[in-house]
């Protein structure tokens, strides 16, 4: 069992220096710690804490009417998840956000409706976080007897606009309220975003957000793609609505061509590998998500690059969750995982294009993205600091 230390979000204490003002020099002043050694605490990077330093941490919060004393020092700690479904389930509070078409002759006042793959995908989650992923009873097993498993305390469901939908303004201004909210006050929570940048504009807030790009801004005129904010690319159809994107577009880099729809991902040695989309034989998905421990914050995109893909991650994450575990990277008080999903087809067969379809077969392939190259673009220095 893992602990991280919760100083930061009982606090409220965020990255942006602009929405943290002299949180640090309060904490040096009224309790006499060295300014690093509260810094460090702050990212939950310390692997212990003297018995005097706790002490004077919990009359200080005490003092300023963050926590009251019956729940001290059990508020500063709180137990880490050690497998993907617990990531998910130790949330208090859960939200999944998803994006939603309407036709042009409706309007969009007159009604909307959720793609069949993202319902699909979304039954998936609330399956596995209600379960563990099936390992529910296996789990209380191992528990003490009258111990309760992990869940979610709230659930909630936000709704967006998919590009394409309503006028671009309109779309975007939906996205950010909704992400604001989010990340607003509050902690022990969790956002997960179901579609990619095709389908739910607030997959580009979260990727924009840990990789320090400017959201909804397009980086194709990057000469070199190892200059691009984000390690992965998502290269659009021409069929596909073409949202400007920190993380899609048409092409890799002036100087780079991309010819072939599907997702790309730099390795490990600077090369941008190409995890394809081509009927009838492959097909991709991404999940990614980035859990700020020190804030208690989880955001997470879960989505394929086709609506066939979609479905075959639900079916991906009901058998295979541990496969997106452990993250790929984890340091400074953040762990972020990151994996391409390859799935690759046995024949043209009609049955596998059948949109009514939860059962696909694929060879399923999950790639990491490699550690270092997350690390080279994670803006570490707004995330921890």
């Amino acid at each position: 069992m893992r602990y991280s230390f919760r100083l930061a979000e009982l606090l409220g204490h965020v990255p942006d220096p602009r929405k943290r003002p002299g949180t640090i020099k309060a904490i040096v002043e009224y309790t006499g710690l060295d300014r690093h050694q509260v810094a460090a605490l702050l990212k939950n990077e310390v692997k212990y804490i003297p018995m005097k330093a706790l002490s004077r941490l919990c009359d200080y919060l005490i003092e300023y009417g963050y926590v009251s004393a019956d729940q001290l020092p059990g508020a500063l700690f709180a137990v880490e998840p050690e497998h993907f479904w617990e990531l998910l389930a130790r949330r208090r509070r859960l939200e999944m956000c998803v994006g939603v078409r309407t036709h042009e002759s409706a309007g969009q006042h007159e009604g909307a409706w959720v793609m069949a793959s993202d319902s699909v995908l979304l039954g998936e989650l609330l399956n596995g976080v209600s379960t563990l992923g099936g390992t529910a009873k296996h789990q209380m097993s191992m528990h003490a007897a009258g111990s309760l498993m992990p869940q979610p305390e709230h659930l909630k469901q936000s709704l967006v606009w998919s590009p394409g939908q309503v006028v671009d303004e309109h779309i975007v201004t939906r996205a950010r309220a909704v992400y604001e909210q989010f990340t607003g006050p509050g902690s022990d929570k969790a956002l997960i975003c179901l579609g990619s940048i095709k389908s739910n504009p607030v997959a580009e807030l979260i990727v924009a957000s840990a990789f320090g790009c400017t959201p909804f801004q397009s980086q194709d005129d990057i000469a070199d793609p190892t200059q691009r904010g984000c390690p992965f690319f998502l290269r659009y159809r021409g069929t596909d609505p073409h949202p400007a994107s920190c993380c899609a577009g048409l092409q890799l880099g002036s100087r780079q061509s991309s010819e072939s729809p599907g997702y790309y991902f730099e390795t490990a040695h600077g090369k941008w590998r190409y995890c394809g989309w081509d009927q009838p034989e492959h097909d991709t998905a991404l999940v990614f998500y980035i859990h700020r421990e020190s804030q208690g914050r989880l955001e997470m995109v879960l989505g394929g690059f086709s609506g066939r893909a979609t479905r075959l991650l639900a079916k991906t994450l009901a058998l295979r969750a541990e496969g997106f575990w452990p993250p790929v990277y984890s340091k400074h008080g953040i762990q972020v995982g990151a994996f391409i999903v390859q799935y690759i087809f046995a024949s043209d067969a009609a049955d596998q294009r059948d949109l009514l379809r939860t059962d696909l077969i694929a060879e399923t392939k999950i790639i990491p993205l490699d550690s270092q190259v997350l690390a080279r673009r994670l803006d570490i220095g707004r995330l921890d600091s």
